[in-house]
């Protein structure tokens, strides 16, 4: 590790992000385990991936770190309801969000677009199982989704709860610190197995992951070289990531400013569009099925992993580099791709 260029200590970074209201939500640290065949079958880099989808929550997923803060600051807050929208209506993040809010004793309420995949199965039922209040809306994704959220959260307080709204860019913040604890315990297990990656690849698109993993390698003076593959088109993602980044350190009480040179994000892989398989995602998740037995989801990871393996064929990554894949999870939404699948495997 190239600790002589770090701003702070792995220690010192954990001792501030100890300080930040959570709660104890998840199974940390998750593994990172290497990928011989996969590697081989690649033609090189050796590949780790680190198990995201292990983190213990209803299936596990990346959105276990981030509720762990921003329940942490609701409940802080004296907050008894969580309220949460997605752009769609198989959300990894609603159905963990559902989870932690029944683990803790706390009412969630979440606020879904109504898409081609609002059938019972996958996430949804999850959320329907986990006892949260489901409200399936027209709304899409951005503003008019985030009215309906906060109109939500008006009748709640009227009613005399006491909801804490989880909408960005306050959560992408708290993500981002997440993901900076994330890239803490990734420098622990490097240096305990002996590897000293050049690469990190995660879905991004909202901004919170991969600005943790920026924040989070700066800080610790590491080599590894972040990069988000999005999972949908915004126009803004940059800016997201750069912003949430920049607002996490802040939250840290560090120094630090994210430059947009620094966000390396592309989204060459969504495809015709958010939650549409492609034909490149579908090789992905079963090339990772078939060599290391690790099921990637449907939505997110398999089109991130679809992104590094074009990269490896084109290049970009060195056959003698090494590379982590942080699997962000999701993997309950396989079975509500059933019939796209079906269509590939025979």
């Amino acid at each position: 590790m190239n600790l002589a260029e770090s701003l702070v200590t792995g220690a010192e970074l954990r001792r501030r992000i100890d300080q930040v209201p959570q709660v104890d939500i998840g199974h940390f640290p998750t593994p990172l385990e290497q990928c011989p065949r996969l590697s081989a079958v690649l033609g090189g880099p050796r590949i780790y991936i680190k198990r995201e989808d292990c983190s213990g929550l209803a299936f596990g997923g990346n959105k276990v770190r981030q509720l762990t803060f921003t329940i942490g600051e609701a409940i802080h807050r004296g907050a008894d309801t969580i309220v949460l929208g997605a752009g769609g209506s198989q959300s990894n993040h609603c159905r963990q969000a559902a989870a932690a809010a029944a683990r803790l004793g706390l009412k969630c309420y979440l606020c879904l677009s109504r898409d081609h995949k609002s059938v019972m199965q996958g996430n949804l039922l999850l959320d329907y199982l986990a006892g949260a209040n489901v409200k399936l809306v027209d709304a899409p994704r951005g503003p008019e989704l985030d009215a309906v959220k906060y109109g939500l959260a008006g009748e709640l307080a009227a009613d005399g709860l006491k909801p804490y709204v989880i909408a960005g860019p306050r959560s992408n913040a708290l993500a981002a610190v997440a993901f900076a604890s994330c890239i803490a315990e990734i420098h622990e297990q490097q240096e305990a197995l002996g590897i000293d990656a050049d690469w990190i690849y995660a879905a991004g698109s909202a901004g919170g992951t991969q600005a943790g993993s920026i924040l989070g390698s700066k800080v610790l003076g590491m080599k590894l070289k972040p990069v988000g593959i999005a999972s949908m088109r915004l126009v803004d993602r940059i800016e997201r990531v750069q912003i949430a980044a920049t607002d996490a350190a802040k939250i840290l009480d560090l120094d630090l400013q994210i430059l947009r040179e620094e966000v390396h994000n592309t989204d060459a892989y969504v495809g015709e569009s958010y939650g549409v398989l492609t034909s490149e995602c579908i090789e992905a998740l079963k090339l990772v099925a078939q060599t290391e037995g690790i099921f990637l989801d449907a939505v997110y990871t398999s089109k991130a992993f679809a992104g590094l393996i074009d990269h490896i064929r084109q290049g970009k990554i060195a056959s003698d580099e090494t590379v982590i894949f942080l699997h962000t999870g999701g993997t309950p939404t396989l079975f509500a791709y059933s019939d796209e699948f079906s269509a590939s495997l025979h």
